[in-house]
C-alpha cells in the first residue's frame, strides 16, 4: 500500500464520514415544555424522526420562556423551541423548520398558534387546516405555510 498515493482517497473518505455524521445529527433544537404535556413529547418525537437533534427541557413557567422569546399571547401554543437563532412556537412541521433554516429570513421564527388537530404531535383522524406563521422581528406575522 502506497501511503502517499492513497492519501487523497483517505482524505475523501474521512471528509465523507465527517459530513455524514454531521448530517445524521441534524440541527440542534432545544424544546421548552411542560413536564406533563403528552403532545409536546409527540412533537419532540416528530422532530427526532425527521433528523433533528432535540433536547427537551421541562419547565414549570412557560409564560416566561415565551415572553423572553418574543412570543405574543395570540401566537402561543404549548411549547417553545429554539433552533439556530430562531424561535419555534407550537406544532410546526419539521419540513417548515428545514425551509426556515435554508431560507434564513430576517425574522424571529415560526409559530403554529394553539394546538390544531392534525399538526405534528396533535395527530387526529379528523385533521383541520392550519397555518404556520413567520414572526417578524417586530412581532408581526405573515403566512409561511398552510397545511
Amino acid at each position: 500500500m502506497n501511503v502517499i498515493r492513497d492519501l487523497p482517497l483517505r482524505l475523501l473518505l474521512g471528509m465523507t464520514l465527517l459530513s455524514t455524521a454531521a448530517l445524521a445529527e441534524g440541527p440542534k433544537v432545544t424544546v421548552y415544555k411542560s413536564p406533563s404535556c403528552g403532545c409536546c413529547t409527540k412533537w419532540v418525537s416528530h422532530l427526532r424522526q425527521n433528523g433533528f437533534d432535540v433536547q427537551p427541557v421541562d419547565v414549570n413557567d412557560l409564560r416566561s420562556v415565551k415572553s423572553i422569546s418574543g412570543i405574543r399571547p395570540e401566537q402561543a401554543s404549548c411549547h417553545t423551541a429554539r433552533v439556530d437563532g430562531y424561535v419555534i412556537e407550537g406544532h410546526v412541521p419539521a419540513d417548515d423548520i428545514r425551509r426556515l433554516l435554508a431560507e434564513r429570513p430576517d425574522a424571529l421564527g415560526l409559530a403554529v398558534p394553539g394546538m390544531p388537530k392534525g399538526s405534528p404531535g396533535m395527530e387526529s383522524p379528523t385533521p383541520e387546516r392550519y397555518r404556520v406563521l413567520l414572526i417578524g422581528k417586530d412581532g408581526e406575522t405573515q403566512m409561511f405555510a398552510q397545511h
